[in-house]
């Protein structure tokens, strides 16, 4: 194999040694890295796991040990060079002894970039190598940082022919319980769980990580204009396991002051939805303001009103589709996204990042926005 497609190898290894960190290391970026001794064998590996702890850098060179000296480290992202929570990881990689350095994606943060010319100023040799999976992989954290926004994924179950719902009173569920985990597990990753009142009042979510190691517990937040929030709802019941917060236009929440009374007892909390001057839902404000709160990644799971409305603002970032064996007809059931205010030269344009298979499902995770993985029609 060419010295490119060993970097490479080796890259992609990090890319999903850093993929382990999701849940953990956000708001930083999730970062892999590989030390490779100067035979050309791994010594170590390492991942960013958790925010404040040592970095991935640092956790593959301890795993590495001396046979860092003279070898390779690998890393998903450019190594940082300044002093936060820890030390910078430059420091790391020279105080190692390592020879050479390969890193994916350059950072674009003003505090921590910096780091590929002090080590070249320290006489290691460095090369910037991009690869999708580091695109891919990155792509969250650098949005953050462009435009100050969390990372949206919305999720949906749906039959081969587009439905959501069976519309018949049939299986409340469409997917398999494989599927059902894989959303359990992201769950427990996320910051915010995102979801309308329609399907609160027609499932009842709970809507909180179940059967899984969750790494963090999200809030959930439910666009409720009228303030219909039932107190008998899984998520009032539940509030003291997590937030629960209620986004409403201001003249409901006048209008029914004693059911607001009622839900904040409770320990909901009740949020002014914003509007536009034709009176309007605006979510883009919501997610200005929860990323200002330190939101790193919300996860949608609602209907397709709530679906429409975030891509007409371009607020979905990421679309994880799930599609099960089942077929209902016309007439039956509803789509994941209505209201969409968009004509067909402008309608937001996804690439697949993901096919997974969960039991009889195959989901697909899809990146809406600009063109920039590695595809053909750029």
């Amino acid at each position: 194999m060419s010295r490119s497609g060993v970097d490479t190898r080796h890259l992609r290894s990090a890319c999903r040694l850093a993929h382990r960190g999701h849940g953990g290391a956000e708001p930083n970026p999730m970062v892999g890295c590989v030390v490779v001794d100067r035979s050309g064998a791994v010594a170590g590996r390492g991942c960013h796991a958790r925010c404040g702890e040592a970095h991935a850098e640092v956790n593959a060179l301890a795993a590495a040990g001396d046979r860092a000296r003279g070898g390779t480290a690998y890393v998903t992202l450019e190594p940082c060079s300044h002093h936060g929570r820890t030390p910078p990881c430059v420091d790391a990689l020279v105080a190692a002894g390592v020879a050479r350095v390969v890193f994916a994606t350059k950072d674009p943060n003003e505090v921590a970039a910096g780091g590929a010319e002090r080590l070249a100023a320290a006489g290691i040799v460095v090369e910037h190598l991009e690869i999708d999976e580091a695109r891919i992989l990155n792509e969250p954290f650098l949005h953050r940082l462009r435009t100050g926004l969390p990372w949206v994924c919305t999720k949906w179950a749906m039959t081969l022919d587009g439905r959501i719902t069976t519309g018949d009173g049939g299986p409340r569920w469409i997917t398999s319980e494989e599927s059902r985990r894989a959303v359990h597990r992201e769950r427990g990753c996320v910051d915010v769980m995102f979801t309308g009142i329609g399907t609160v009042i027609a499932d009842d979510p709970d809507l909180r990580p179940r059967g899984v190691r969750a790494k963090r517990i999200p809030r959930r937040i439910v666009v409720d204009t009228r303030l219909e929030l039932p107190l008998e709802s899984a998520l009032v019941r539940t509030v003291s396991k997590a937030p629960v917060e209620v986004l409403a236009f201001e003249p409901s929440i006048a209008a029914k002051a004693v059911h607001a009374k009622a839900l904040r007892a409770r320990g909901v909390r009740i949020d002014v939805a914003p509007q536009d001057q034709a009176g309007r839902l605006l979510l883009r404000p919501v997610m200005e303001r929860l990323a200002r709160e330190g939101v790193a990644n919300v996860l949608v799971e609602a209907g397709g009103g709530i679906n429409g409305e975030l891509l007409n603002e371009s607020l979905i970032n990421e679309v994880w589709a799930f599609h099960a064996g089942l077929v209902v007809g016309d007439g039956r059931g509803i789509g994941p996204v209505r209201g969409l205010a968009m004509d067909g030269r402008h309608l937001p344009e996804g690439r697949v990042i993901a096919i997974q298979r969960h039991g009889l499902d195959v989901a697909m995770r899809w990146r809406l926005g600009p063109l920039s993985i590695g595809d053909s029609r750029r």
